[in-house]
């Protein structure tokens, strides 16, 4: 863990924004909250990563860790409708990228407890990020509740991946995946992707 810390702190400090966040695209539905985190390359990697890593964890992980992250994100989501100020939130969101990917492509065995509170550490600023785009009306919080929704079945793709790999002599593509998701964070540290 304190490998990975380790390698976050320094990204954060230097991280340019993703942008893939503030302003981009309506944010006044239900089906807004749920199309948007589909169509941004760090939320659909880290999602699926969270759910990869709680798959490799298994027992109460399955399922705590990816509650920690809605709930948390939620959070987040409420502080940014509020106008609540939270520093780093785009470094942070990029660092996540890149952390959970390496999370799960070392395989880094946490207790339930421990990932709960990687995962909600990152769920705050993903969270503020979208809160910071909605009104504070009805379809402000339509929107954070379609967004939650597609972040939880985003967990679910990677949870499924990981149990079906699980069984087959591709296992190993679980592990693989973080080193997917540890690239694209890398590359859209670098620019290179968008």
């Amino acid at each position: 863990m304190k490998r990975v810390l380790s390698l976050a702190t320094p990204l954060i400090a230097v991280a340019t924004p993703a942008f893939a966040h503030v302003g981009i695209g309506s944010t006044g539905s239900f089906a807004a909250g749920v199309a948007h985190p589909l169509t941004g390359l760090d939320h659909v990697s880290v999602m699926i990563a969270v759910g990869l890593w709680a798959a490799l964890k298994g027992g109460r992980a399955l399922w705590v860790w990816p509650a920690a992250f809605v709930g948390v994100m939620l959070i987040g989501g409420a502080l940014g409708m509020a106008h609540v100020p939270l520093p780093f939130v785009e470094p942070a969101i990029l660092a996540s990228v890149i952390a959970i990917g390496i999370l799960v492509a070392l395989a880094v065995d946490l207790s339930a407890l421990a990932g709960a509170g990687v995962v909600g550490l990152f769920a705050l600023f993903h969270g503020h990020a979208h809160g910071s785009e909605v009104a504070e009306t009805f379809g402000g919080f339509a929107y954070m509740a379609g967004f939650a929704l597609a972040t939880a079945t985003l967990h679910l793709v990677g949870i499924g991946l990981a149990l079906g790999l699980a069984r087959t002599p591709l296992r190993g593509l679980v592990r693989t995946g973080g080193i997917v998701c540890t690239l694209v964070g890398v590359g859209l540290f670098a620019g290179v992707l968008q």
